[in-house]
């Protein structure tokens, strides 16, 4: 697959051979890398799930020992993660509304803003954090150009 071509290039009395290739090599390394990183994020998610299973155990345990305090208050406050600026997700709503020919739910206008973002769209977590996010920044737009009505099947849907 590999091609290599060779022209000679006369630089005054120099000559000299340049080599193209089609980058065969840098391809494999960097699809082997995507890979590699692929299954790091898998091994991270999993201990996470394993840690998040220790917790509840651990709270369950201190309950069933008869704590009665606030296991939250002794919790490090977690740093707030900023997808969207201010005004940011309306303004997405919004575009991908105007883009549509027909109402929309609220996953499906989440889904196309993590689309369009280039976001990894099979995070479900994010995926439905962020259509919690779109039906409140729907229900709340402040001059009515967002409207709620419902499909056929009873499901909330918006347009413009």
């Amino acid at each position: 697959m590999a091609q290599i071509t060779g022209r000679l290039i006369c630089d005054g009395n120099d000559k000299r051979q340049i080599r193209h290739s089609n980058y065969e090599h840098t391809i494999s390394g960097l699809l082997h890398r995507r890979v590699s990183l692929y299954h790091e994020a898998e091994r991270i998610r999993d201990r996470l799930a394993e840690i998040k299973n220790d917790v509840d155990a651990l709270d369950r345990t201190l309950n069933v020992l008869g704590y009665e305090g606030d296991m939250d208050a002794a919790m490090p406050r977690q740093k707030r993660h900023v997808i969207f600026g201010k005004g940011e997700l309306t303004k997405q709503v919004l575009t991908v509304l105007r883009r549509s020919t027909k109402p929309m739910t609220s996953r499906q206008i989440a889904q196309d803003i993590v689309s369009d973002s280039g976001m990894d769209a099979r995070d479900r977590k994010m995926v439905s954090d962020l259509t919690k996010r779109v039906g409140k920044a729907c229900r709340q737009y402040p001059d009515g150009s967002i409207h709620k009505a419902t499909d056929e099947r009873g499901n909330v849907v918006w347009k413009i």
